[in-house]
Protein backbone atom coordinates (compact mmCIF):
# COMPACT_ATOMS: atom_id res chain seq x y z
CA UNK A 1 0.00 0.00 0.00
CA UNK A 2 2.65 2.54 1.05
CA UNK A 3 4.53 1.59 -2.28
CA UNK A 4 1.44 2.20 -4.47
CA UNK A 5 1.24 5.83 -2.29
CA UNK A 6 4.67 6.69 -3.17
CA UNK A 7 4.25 6.16 -7.03
CA UNK A 8 1.23 8.07 -7.03
CA UNK A 9 2.76 10.82 -5.40
CA UNK A 10 5.72 10.93 -8.00
CA UNK A 11 3.50 10.64 -10.33
CA UNK A 12 1.60 13.85 -9.73
CA UNK A 13 4.57 15.45 -8.47
CA UNK A 14 6.08 14.65 -12.30
CA UNK A 15 2.75 15.90 -13.83
CA UNK A 16 2.52 19.20 -12.17
CA UNK A 17 6.15 20.03 -13.05
CA UNK A 18 5.76 19.24 -16.43
CA UNK A 19 2.37 21.58 -16.43
CA UNK A 20 4.34 24.41 -15.31
CA UNK A 21 7.04 24.20 -17.62
CA UNK A 22 4.74 23.85 -20.39
CA UNK A 23 2.75 27.04 -19.07
CA UNK A 24 5.89 28.56 -18.15
CA UNK A 25 6.95 28.42 -21.86
CA UNK A 26 3.30 29.13 -23.16
CA UNK A 27 3.45 32.52 -21.56
CA UNK A 28 7.38 33.21 -22.21
CA UNK A 29 8.38 37.14 -20.79
CA UNK A 30 9.39 37.97 -23.99
CA UNK A 31 6.64 37.02 -26.16
CA UNK A 32 4.02 39.75 -23.74
CA UNK A 33 5.30 43.15 -25.23
CA UNK A 34 1.87 44.74 -24.68
CA UNK A 35 -0.48 45.43 -22.00
CA UNK A 36 -3.96 47.43 -21.86
CA UNK A 37 -5.92 48.89 -19.71
CA UNK A 38 -9.48 50.81 -19.96
CA UNK A 39 -10.58 53.70 -17.65
CA UNK A 40 -7.56 54.79 -16.37
CA UNK A 41 -6.98 56.66 -13.63
CA UNK A 42 -2.95 57.10 -12.43
CA UNK A 43 -1.71 58.75 -9.44
CA UNK A 44 1.57 60.32 -8.88
CA UNK A 45 2.61 61.12 -5.46
CA UNK A 46 5.34 63.28 -3.13
CA UNK A 47 5.43 61.83 0.27
CA UNK A 48 1.76 60.51 0.26
CA UNK A 49 0.96 63.73 -0.82
CA UNK A 50 -0.90 63.58 -4.21
CA UNK A 51 1.25 65.85 -6.78
CA UNK A 52 -0.88 64.78 -10.05
CA UNK A 53 -3.61 62.48 -11.25
CA UNK A 54 -4.16 60.82 -14.76
CA UNK A 55 -7.18 60.05 -16.36
CA UNK A 56 -7.51 58.13 -19.87
CA UNK A 57 -10.14 56.01 -21.49
CA UNK A 58 -6.91 53.59 -22.67
CA UNK A 59 -3.40 52.85 -21.60
CA UNK A 60 -1.33 50.72 -23.99
CA UNK A 61 1.80 49.71 -21.37
CA UNK A 62 4.58 48.67 -24.46
CA UNK A 63 6.97 46.36 -22.31
CA UNK A 64 10.30 47.19 -23.13
CA UNK A 65 12.70 46.48 -20.28
CA UNK A 66 14.84 48.95 -21.71
CA UNK A 67 12.66 51.36 -22.14
CA UNK A 68 9.14 50.89 -20.88
CA UNK A 69 6.48 53.47 -22.87
CA UNK A 70 2.91 54.00 -21.83
CA UNK A 71 0.78 55.13 -24.95
CA UNK A 72 -2.80 57.11 -24.36
CA UNK A 73 -4.32 56.99 -28.18
CA UNK A 74 -7.60 58.18 -27.01
CA UNK A 75 -6.37 61.31 -25.03
CA UNK A 76 -5.30 61.92 -21.86
CA UNK A 77 -6.30 64.30 -19.17
CA UNK A 78 -4.29 65.50 -16.42
CA UNK A 79 -4.99 67.28 -12.83
CA UNK A 80 -2.20 69.20 -11.00
CA UNK A 81 -2.54 69.36 -7.84
CA UNK A 82 -1.03 72.48 -5.28
CA UNK A 83 0.41 71.75 -1.71
CA UNK A 84 -2.96 72.24 -0.24
CA UNK A 85 -4.35 68.85 -2.46
CA UNK A 86 -6.49 71.42 -5.08
CA UNK A 87 -6.63 71.37 -9.07
CA UNK A 88 -3.67 74.54 -9.39
CA UNK A 89 -3.96 73.43 -13.13
CA UNK A 90 -5.10 70.84 -15.74
CA UNK A 91 -3.74 69.44 -18.93
CA UNK A 92 -6.17 67.97 -21.67
CA UNK A 93 -4.78 66.18 -25.29
CA UNK A 94 -5.95 63.62 -27.64
CA UNK A 95 -2.70 61.85 -27.29
CA UNK A 96 -0.33 60.86 -25.19
CA UNK A 97 3.52 59.15 -24.83
CA UNK A 98 5.17 58.47 -21.46
CA UNK A 99 8.62 57.34 -21.62
CA UNK A 100 9.32 55.84 -17.88
CA UNK A 101 13.52 55.42 -18.09
CA UNK A 102 13.01 59.23 -18.99
CA UNK A 103 10.33 60.24 -16.79
CA UNK A 104 8.87 62.20 -19.41
CA UNK A 105 5.34 62.63 -21.15
CA UNK A 106 4.96 63.79 -24.51
CA UNK A 107 1.53 65.27 -25.05
CA UNK A 108 0.27 65.73 -28.72
CA UNK A 109 -2.74 66.90 -30.86
CA UNK A 110 -5.30 70.29 -29.39
CA UNK A 111 -3.38 70.32 -26.50
CA UNK A 112 -5.01 72.76 -23.71
CA UNK A 113 -3.14 73.76 -20.60
CA UNK A 114 -5.12 75.56 -18.30
CA UNK A 115 -3.42 76.89 -14.30
CA UNK A 116 -5.08 78.30 -11.82
CA UNK A 117 -5.45 82.18 -12.83
CA UNK A 118 -7.54 80.33 -16.00
CA UNK A 119 -4.77 81.36 -18.38
CA UNK A 120 -5.42 78.82 -21.37
CA UNK A 121 -2.19 78.07 -22.91
CA UNK A 122 -3.06 75.93 -26.82
CA UNK A 123 -0.34 74.04 -28.36
CA UNK A 124 -0.18 70.82 -30.82
CA UNK A 125 2.42 69.67 -28.49
CA UNK A 126 4.07 69.43 -25.28
CA UNK A 127 7.13 68.05 -23.11
CA UNK A 128 6.53 67.47 -19.85
CA UNK A 129 9.90 66.95 -17.87
CA UNK A 130 8.79 64.87 -14.53
CA UNK A 131 12.01 64.87 -12.94
CA UNK A 132 12.60 68.42 -13.51
CA UNK A 133 9.23 69.49 -12.89
CA UNK A 134 9.12 71.65 -16.11
CA UNK A 135 7.01 71.69 -19.46
CA UNK A 136 8.44 72.52 -22.60
CA UNK A 137 7.39 72.51 -26.59
CA UNK A 138 9.61 73.98 -29.57
CA UNK A 139 5.78 74.66 -31.66
CA UNK A 140 3.53 77.52 -32.23
CA UNK A 141 1.97 78.33 -28.93
CA UNK A 142 -0.57 80.56 -27.94
CA UNK A 143 -1.45 82.00 -24.29
CA UNK A 144 -4.94 83.28 -23.16
CA UNK A 145 -4.68 85.62 -20.10
CA UNK A 146 -8.49 86.83 -19.24
CA UNK A 147 -6.84 88.88 -16.30
CA UNK A 148 -4.84 90.98 -18.71
CA UNK A 149 -7.10 91.26 -21.63
CA UNK A 150 -4.69 89.49 -23.65
CA UNK A 151 -3.59 86.90 -26.28
CA UNK A 152 0.41 86.20 -26.52
CA UNK A 153 2.00 84.00 -29.58
CA UNK A 154 4.85 82.73 -30.62
CA UNK A 155 6.96 79.69 -31.20
CA UNK A 156 8.45 77.69 -28.12
CA UNK A 157 7.66 77.76 -24.70
CA UNK A 158 9.30 76.92 -21.07
CA UNK A 159 7.23 77.14 -18.14
CA UNK A 160 6.99 75.34 -14.76
CA UNK A 161 5.09 72.50 -13.93
CA UNK A 162 1.66 74.78 -12.84
CA UNK A 163 2.41 77.01 -15.40
CA UNK A 164 2.47 79.82 -13.47
CA UNK A 165 5.22 81.05 -14.60
CA UNK A 166 5.88 81.21 -18.63
CA UNK A 167 8.70 82.17 -21.03
CA UNK A 168 8.03 82.03 -24.64
CA UNK A 169 10.85 81.39 -26.45
CA UNK A 170 10.02 83.60 -30.03
CA UNK A 171 7.17 85.77 -29.20
CA UNK A 172 5.21 87.28 -32.15
CA UNK A 173 4.77 90.80 -32.72
CA UNK A 174 1.33 92.14 -31.97
CA UNK A 175 0.94 93.68 -35.41
CA UNK A 176 1.31 90.02 -37.05
CA UNK A 177 -1.50 89.62 -39.58
CA UNK A 178 -4.61 86.74 -39.04
CA UNK A 179 -2.74 85.01 -42.44
CA UNK A 180 0.42 84.55 -40.53
CA UNK A 181 -1.44 83.16 -37.39
CA UNK A 182 -3.19 81.17 -39.78
CA UNK A 183 -0.07 79.90 -41.67
CA UNK A 184 1.78 78.99 -38.81
CA UNK A 185 -0.68 76.77 -37.28
CA UNK A 186 -1.57 75.22 -40.74
CA UNK A 187 2.31 74.59 -41.00
CA UNK A 188 2.04 72.96 -37.34
CA UNK A 189 -0.39 70.89 -38.27
CA UNK A 190 1.13 69.91 -41.50
CA UNK A 191 5.01 68.77 -40.34
CA UNK A 192 4.12 67.41 -36.83
CA UNK A 193 7.46 66.60 -35.10
CA UNK A 194 8.52 63.17 -35.24
CA UNK A 195 7.18 60.19 -33.48
CA UNK A 196 3.88 61.50 -35.33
Amino acid sequence: MRTFFTIISIITFASCSNDMDQINRLIDEKEVKLEKATDVELIYSDSAIVKVKVISPELLRHLDRNNPIDEFPNGIHVKFYDEFQRVGSYLDARYALRMEKDKKIIVRDSVVFYNQKNEKLETNELIWDEKEERISSEKFVMITRPEQGDTIMGYGIDANEDFTRFEIKRKFSSKMKFEKLTEALKSDDENPSPGN
